[in-house]
C-alpha cells in the first residue's frame, strides 16, 4: 500500500510538471494572436492621451520590447500574481475570476450531473436492447444532441419555456440570471448559490436558484449527455462480445449481474475519458450558454472581453480553460486505475 501511494504521488507530480509546458504553449499561442488582432495599449490610452504620455505608457508596460520579451514579462507577472487589469469588469483580473468562477463551475457541475446520471443508463439500456425500439429511440435522442448547435438549442429552450409558456398563460421558467435578486435576499458566502442556500437554510433561495438552473443546465447537459450516451453504448457493445462475458452467461449468472458486475466496469473506461473531456468542454460551451441566459459567469465575461479586445481577460480565460482540461485529464487517468486494476502508475 505504501509503495502504491508513493508511486501515485510520483505519478501526479510528474504529470503536473509535464502539464506546465502545455499550459505555457497555449498561453504563447493566445498571447501572440491577441496582440496581433488587438492593441494592448488600448487599455491604457484614449483620445486625450498625449504623444509623450503614450510613449511613457509603452515604456512602463514593456510594450516597446519585442513580442517574445513581452511574453516573458507577462509570464513573470503571472507567477508574481499580477494577471493584469480587466477593462471589461473594471477591476483586476484575479478578483474578477473570483467573482465569476463560482457561477460557471456551479453550472458546469449541475450540467455534468445531468449528463452522467442520464447518459450512462441510457447508453447501457441502448446496448442491452440493441436494434430494438428502445435502442432506436435512444440513438435518435443522442444523434439530436450531438447534431444541434448549442446556441440554437439554448435559444429554442428560451423561446419555448419562457416566451411561449408566458404567452399561453402557463408557469414559465426564468429568462436568465442565477436567482431573482429583486425578490430573494441573498448574501454570498462562497458565491455558490445552491451551496450558500443550504448553508444558510434558505429554502426560498434554493428553490428559486434551482429553477434558474433548469434551462442553462438542460442546454449544456443535453449536449454532453448525448456524447456520453453514444460512447457508453459503443463501449458496452464491444465489452459484451468478449469471451469472459460469454463465460459469465454460460455459468448461469443473471443478465443483470453480467451487465453491472462484469461488463460495466470495463465499458466505463472510454466513457470516463469522454466525461473528463466533456467537463472541460462545459466551460467552453458555457461561453454561448451564459451569454444567452445572462448567466454571470466566466463565459459571459469572456465574450465581453473578446468584443472589447480586453487582452488580459482573454488570456486569463484561456489559462483557466487550459488548467481545467489538464486537471480533468489527470483525474481521468487516476480513475482508470480504479476501474481496471491492471493499470499501474509507471
Amino acid at each position: 500500500m505504501k509503495w502504491s501511494t508513493m508511486r501515485l504521488r510520483d505519478y501526479v507530480i510528474r504529470r503536473i510538471f509535464l502539464s506546465i509546458p502545455v499550459i505555457i504553449g497555449v498561453l504563447a499561442i493566445t498571447f501572440v494572436l491577441a496582440y496581433v488582432v488587438g492593441n494592448p495599449l488600448a487599455l491604457y490610452v484614449d483620445e486625450r492621451t498625449t504623444p509623450d504620455a503614450y510613449a511613457a505608457i509603452r515604456l512602463e508596460h514593456g510594450l516597446d520590447e519585442p513580442i517574445y520579451v513581452q511574453f516573458f514579462l507577462y509570464l513573470r507577472n503571472l507567477f508574481a500574481g499580477d494577471w493584469g487589469y480587466s477593462n471589461t469588469a473594471r477591476m483586476d483580473v484575479i478578483p474578477t475570476i473570483q467573482r465569476y468562477f463560482p457561477a460557471t463551475i456551479e453550472l458546469a457541475i449541475v450540467s455534468m450531473i445531468i449528463a452522467v446520471v442520464i447518459g450512462i443508463p441510457l447508453g447501457i439500456i441502448s446496448a442491452t436492447k440493441k436494434d430494438k425500439l428502445t435502442d432506436h429511440v435512444t440513438r435518435v435522442i443522442a444523434l439530436a444532441g450531438v447534431s444541434m448547435p448549442i446556441f440554437w438549442f439554448a435559444l429554442m429552450l428560451k423561446y419555448l419555456f419562457y416566451f411561449q409558456f408566458f404567452m399561453w398563460g402557463l408557469p414559465f421558467l426564468p429568462e436568465g440570471g442565477r436567482y431573482s435578486f429583486i425578490y430573494v435576499d441573498y448574501t454570498p458566502i462562497t458565491n455558490f448559490v445552491l451551496l450558500d442556500a443550504v448553508l444558510t437554510l434558505n429554502g426560498v433561495l434554493f428553490f428559486d436558484a434551482l429553477i434558474h438552473f433548469v434551462m442553462p443546465a438542460m442546454c449544456l447537459g443535453y449536449i454532453f449527455l448525448a456524447i456520453i450516451t453514444r460512447m457508453m453504448r459503443s463501449s458496452m457493445l464491444e465489452v459484451l462480445k468478449e469471451d469472459y462475458i460469454t463465460l459469465a452467461r454460460s455459468k448461469g449468472l443473471t443478465e443483470r449481474v453480467v451487465i453491472y458486475r462484469h461488463a460495466l466496469r470495463n465499458a466505463m473506461i472510454p466513457t470516463v475519458t469522454v466525461i473528463g473531456l466533456a467537463f472541460g468542454g462545459l466551460i467552453t460551451g458555457a461561453v454561448l450558454t451564459e451569454t444567452i441566459f445572462s448567466w454571470p459567469g466566466l463565459g459571459r465575461w469572456a465574450v465581453a472581453a473578446i468584443l472589447t479586445s480586453d487582452i488580459p481577460s482573454i488570456n486569463a480565460f484561456t489559462i483557466l480553460v487550459a488548467i481545467i482540461f489538464v486537471s480533468a485529464n489527470l483525474i481521468v487517468d487516476l480513475i482508470y486505475a480504479t476501474l481496471d486494476p491492471r493499470i499501474r502508475y509507471g
